[in-house]
């Protein structure tokens, strides 16, 4: 069973996806972030909020969160220290 993970205002997503979770400050990102807006790739979960962490998935879907990168990633922790199910 998948393990999905809050991401800020009701929106979700399946931890299993996720290749990184990043700040969106950097340039590099900045480009990414453009990109995948440009292809249909983005996927705004921020409502109207400023975008405060990037997740990367494996789809190469890109997915704009309102929460802090280390929120998430805390959300997405397990018990055991390990991300996702074992």
């Amino acid at each position: 069973m998948s393990k999905l993970i809050h991401i800020g205002y009701g929106n979700v997503v399946n931890v299993e996806k996720i290749i990184s979770i990043v700040s969106p400050d950097a340039a590099p990102i900045k480009r990414l972030v453009q990109h995948a807006k440009e292809n249909g790739l983005a996927i705004d979960a921020t409502q109207g909020r400023k975008t405060k962490a990037v997740i990367v998935m494996e789809n190469q879907q890109v997915v704009l969160s309102a929460l802090l990168p280390e929120t998430i990633m805390g959300r997405a922790q397990t018990e055991d220290g390990e991300i996702g199910e074992t």
